[in-house]
């Protein structure tokens, strides 16, 4: 317990059993939630959730979140806001405060009901309101119309006609006034006139459909008028606005206008009784126009009623949802548990920290306070083989560089984590393909800036693109830190060169004609970075070419061997010796007899002075030969070098021995390990029994999660243990040199990176630079603008995000590949944070 946790391996887990009383089985949980250290295990895996013990007060809060997203919706409709979880209300009314548990559901559920219910009653009550709006609205219509109508037709001599309909039509079935205003009076006046009509409304698409089945229906027996609406209206039962015409028809026969009423019920028309005489026309128009007016205030009074009360659940809505979620997830993990009904007692299993379990008494203690009672629940910690989940602490600063890892896979438990050291490899071979003063300086300041203003910025609402920027911050910050550095070696600003130091070369005038001939050495050593002179070269290319990819090929290889390197612990703490030199010394030395000795011919190439003479003038080299061809004939004729290809004498016997060694490492990395294990399997099965203390050791190994499968106490199988040590062997091999050409990425994006740089700059800012006057300046402005618009979005967005993914394959494929098993599964602890 009291060992000490880092990121260097995840933490050390214990497997504990608690008996919690069920008088305090809810104060519990809800304090290891609190806690968020615990990992419960879910004891009843056969047990359907609809049979679980607490299914019930999950359907009663799964309701009480139904009442919450009603309410939600409710406010997103009147554009009411929704007062933030941090500063909300928690219970207005009631002293809900001190109460926990049971008791805060019970009362929260009622007043949840309350608010539908109070609601539930406007809403209807305000749909209906809307409705008569709706038909009163299309009365007045249907009256105008039709009183335009007939005052055309009284223009052209026509006959005053009697509406036939009904006097307790829909509009007014409910209201004796305006049944009296709009009734016909008496019957006497019916049957009078040769025509009777019908007006009423339909909408405005159905139109043509609807004459064309009333002419083919009545067989052309029919007069019909029709005139559109301008105004759209809100019909509450459909979406968007609707708009609808004004019909009138015309009919002779009571079978004829039933018919007539019959389409356009069926065609979602509403029908209208309009009486033929003027003055009980307008006298009805006008009644009609006071009703409307009545409800639009009863309608106005109605909605600021309803938006009131939802300002007034908005300030504790958040606070609600937050205790449902709660409670929710306290009676789904109490589900996890057993219940021993005869001791009334709930047994639960689960993981923690090993050095969170003094946190863990204590939130029990805390939960027996908060009952009021004197039973405890009682923790014991349990031995077992089954392997802990993989917990690493991290913080703000390493949280992102380890969500960098876990994307490739979860480390197993104990194994050494990858990223404790990708917070310094990672932004360095990202900066390698970055390497730029300007560049690296604006991604440092804006990283900086996230950083700074972390806290206000974690508040608010950025939106998924910038919220994936934020959580990189630090990543981000050092990445821009590590350009800069690489900046400053490259000696590259923005494509430019910087004149830190005296450089080592001048350029060498023609006596009189003015023309560079060539450069000399001025006897000085550019102290940091590369030579400024360099920048000024027919072949700076061809230099820097060669320098970035020779650099490339060392930082390749010395990042392989830090990972094949770092079996070591792991072989160490899993008690796995023979790992070390069945696996690990083989490998490193088929490594390094191939490609360290390519390294080591590049810094041979480097310090060896190639123009260097003898006292009589000759050369002492025939010439720097090319590596490439010369690691080539090391393969294809071993034991013969040429003079061309000649770097050190006794180079052919070198080359020789590193061949036979690296041949001599596949049947090493082949057989040695399975032979090893197929030892140990015979030994277990001759001994016949297994001693205390290898019960131990196997206890050890399993709960560190290392074992490979073979030979574990099972029958041992020859043929599938040397299938899988072929198929790690070649992988080994091909991938040693597979990945050492994948970190040829790191010159061909600074190379990349460099010359799009400078396009930039040619293109855009240098044309300008001799233009003087206001055009001048105007034109400098403008190039200024777009050359630094364009590197902000292509140079440092861009590229960033290029150089950034394959600095993302490096760790992944090369490195991680080469010793990180990833086998584990993640600490899920209960907690309220939500992610």
């Amino acid at each position: 317990m009291g060992e000490q946790e880092s990121l260097f391996r995840s933490a050390a887990m214990s497997l504990v059993q608690l008996y919690i009383p069920q008088e305090v089985a809810h104060d519990t949980v809800d304090e290891l939630a609190r806690l968020g250290n615990v990992q419960f295990k879910d004891l009843n895996p056969d047990v359907t959730p609809f049979q679980r013990s607490f299914v019930q007060q999950i359907r009663r809060l799964d309701d009480m979140d139904r009442v919450i997203r009603f309410l939600q919706a409710q406010m997103e409709a009147e554009s009411v806001p929704v007062r933030p979880l941090e500063s909300a209300l928690p219970f207005v009314n009631g002293g809900m405060g001190a109460q926990r548990g049971p008791a805060l559901v019970e009362e929260l559920s009622s007043k949840l009901r309350q608010y539908e219910s109070r609601l539930g009653d406007m809403n209807g009550s305000y749909e209906q309101l809307q409705r008569r709006l709706l038909e009163l609205e299309e009365a007045r219509h249907v009256l105008r119309e039709t009183a335009i109508f007939f005052e055309q037709a009284e223009g052209r001599g026509g006959a005053e006609r009697t509406s036939t309909d009904d006097a307790n039509a829909p509009l007014l079935a409910d209201d004796d006034v305006e049944s009296r205003a709009f009734g016909r009076g008496d019957d006497s006046g019916y049957g009078t006139f040769d025509l009777e009509f019908v007006a009423g409304t339909i909408e405005r698409s159905r139109m043509a459909t609807f004459e064309r089945i009333l002419w083919r229906v009545l067989r052309g027996n029919l007069y019909m008028n029709y005139a559109e609406i301008e105004e759209p209206f809100s019909d509450p039962s459909k979406e968007g606005p609707v708009r609808k015409n004004v019909f009138i028809i015309f009919a002779h026969g009571a079978e004829l206008l039933a018919k007539i009423r019959k389409i356009s019920e069926s065609m979602g028309g509403a029908l209208y009784p309009i009486d033929s005489n003027a003055d009980k026309r307008e006298e009805s128009l006008r009644e009609v126009t006071n009703r409307i007016e009545d409800l639009n205030s009863v309608l106005y009074s109605t909605s600021a009623t309803r938006r009131t009360e939802l300002v007034k659940v908005a300030e504790s809505l958040s606070a609600w949802a937050d205790v449902v979620r709660r409670e929710k997830l306290i009676y789904a993990t109490l589900n996890l548990f057993n219940i021993d009904t005869g001791r009334s007692t709930l047994v639960a299993e689960g993981w923690c920290p090993t050095s969170g379990i003094g946190s863990i008494q204590l939130a029990l203690r805390r939960a027996t306070e908060n009952s009021g009672t004197s039973i405890s629940s009682v923790l014991q910690v349990l031995r077992t083989k089954q392997s802990p989940p993989t917990y690493h602490l991290t913080n703000k600063f390493t949280e992102g560089f380890q969500a960098i890892i876990d994307a490739y896979g979860f480390a197993t438990y104990q194994e050494v984590n990858p990223g404790l050291f990708t917070v310094i490899t990672f932004p360095f071979l990202f900066a390698v393909m970055f390497g730029d003063i300007g560049h690296g300086t604006i991604m440092f300041m804006a990283a900086a800036a996230m950083c700074i203003y972390e806290r206000p910025l974690a508040k608010a609402g950025l939106g998924e693109i910038f919220e994936m920027f934020f959580y990189g911050r630090y990543i981000i910050l050092l990445m821009g830190a590590f350009s800069i550095f690489t900046g400053f070696l490259y000696n590259d600003v923005f494509s430019k060169s910087m004149h830190l130091f005296h450089p080592g070369w001048e350029w060498v005038k023609s006596g009189g004609a003015g023309d560079i001939l060539e450069a000399r050495s001025t006897g000085h050593v550019y102290p940091f970075g590369l030579d400024p002179t360099w920048h000024g070269a027919d072949n700076s290319l061809v230099f820097t070419n060669s320098l970035k990819m020779k650099m490339s090929i060392i930082l390749g290889v010395a990042h392989m061997t830090f990972a094949i390197l770092l079996q070591v612990p792991n072989a160490l703490h899993f008690r796995k010796y023979s790992d070390i030199w069945t696996t690990v010394v083989p490998q490193m030395l088929f490594m390094h007899s191939l490609f360290g000795y390519l390294v080591v011919m590049i810094f041979y190439k480097w310090t060896t002075d190639w123009s260097a003479r003898d006292a009589a003038g000759n050369l002492l080299h025939n010439g720097p030969p090319g590596l490439l061809n010369t690691l080539i004939y090391m393969f294809l004729s071993p034991g013969n070098v040429d003079d061309d290809k000649t770097l050190y004498s006794g180079q052919a016997f070198v080359q020789t021995v590193l061949l036979l060694i690296a041949a001599v490492c596949v049947p090493w990395m082949l057989l040695a390990k399975p032979y090893l294990q197929y030892k140990e399997h015979q030994a277990k099965q001759g001994a016949g029994y297994q001693t205390v203390g290898d019960d131990d050791e196997e206890d050890n190994e399993d709960a560190g999660g290392h074992d490979d499968g073979h030979g574990g106490g099972g029958e041992f199988n020859v043929g599938e243990t040397l299938i899988y040590s072929s198929i790690h062997t070649i992988e080994f091999c091909l991938g040693c040199i597979s990945n050492t050409a994948s970190y040829l990425r790191l010159w061909a994006l600074s190379l990349a990176h460099a010359q799009l740089s400078e396009v930039l700059w040619t293109m855009t800012i240098q044309n300008v630079f001799g233009m003087t006057g206001i055009a001048g300046v105007l034109a400098t402005v403008a190039a200024f603008a777009i050359w630094f618009a364009l590197s902000i979005a292509v140079l440092v967005l861009m590229e960033g995000l290029s150089a950034f993914l394959h600095a993302l394959r490096l760790h992944w494929v090369e490195a991680s590949s080469k010793h990180y098993m990833a086998t584990g599964t993640p600490f899920r602890p209960l907690t309220y944070d939500e992610e």
